[in-house]
């Protein structure tokens, strides 16, 4: 779990936070909500905030693109425990992946964090992305998933932790000011096989007109 966070991060009011209760409930009602949601991310060297704009749900035993398809691993063991914390992942070696798990104890279901537009620490962030590749605009910075976690600068070593705290290295707010959103669904991006249905799992949900939203591609690997 991360390391607490520094004394002199960003202040969040506790109101602006949803408790764990908020995440206690249908993946795709979460995932909805958290569009237009912002999450901020404390170090000793800064804080960095983005706006989510783009996410995708992952139903546990019931959805067969989901890690928890098949039952609980050493990998996957966070998506199994509370609503409200994280669950992140190395995907094919290469990179991680952030989600927040959400729905009961046991579901092991979660939002996968997509892609978001910067909001603060916009410099911070484009410094960790170019440090491990291009970054030709703004709007690249968090597009897509393995983007969105460097720039947060998270990994496994922040896996479980719980964006419920306020205080808390990690946290997911609702800013008071969130205007209206248009909200479209579709296929989920990355995903093969049963999972990849566009009738059947229309589970990946974006703001409509964001440039920072990933581009569609089918693709033929396994499934996440």
């Amino acid at each position: 779990m991360s390391a607490a966070a520094p004394e002199d991060g960003q202040a969040i009011e506790p109101w602006q936070v949803p408790g764990r209760e908020w995440y206690d409930r249908d993946v795709h009602d979460v995932a909805r909500e958290l569009l237009g949601a912002h999450v901020t991310r404390r170090t000793p060297v800064g804080d960095v905030t983005l706006r989510l704009t783009e996410v995708e749900a992952y139903a546990g035993a019931v959805d067969p693109a989901s890690h928890a398809y098949r039952g609980r691993t050493e990998r996957n063991r966070s998506m199994f425990g509370e609503p409200g914390r994280l669950y992140v992942y190395r995907h094919l070696g290469l990179h991680h992946c952030v989600n927040v798990v959400c729905g009961p104890v046991g579901r092991a279901s979660a939002v996968l964090l997509r892609a978001g537009e910067v909001v603060e620490g916009a410099d911070l962030a484009r410094a960790r992305r170019t440090a491990t590749g291009r970054c030709d605009s703004d709007r690249q910075i968090a597009r897509g998933p393995a983007r969105l976690t460097v720039a947060l600068a998270l990994d496994r070593d922040d896996d479980g932790a719980d964006v419920t705290d306020a205080a808390g290295a990690v946290v997911v707010h609702l800013p008071e000011d969130r205007p209206p959103r248009t909200i479209a669904s579709g296929p989920r991006v990355g995903v093969s096989g049963p999972g990849a249905s566009a009738e059947e799992y229309p589970w990946r949900y974006w703001l409509v007109d964001e440039p920072t939203v990933s581009a569609y591609r089918p693709v033929t690997r396994r499934p996440r």
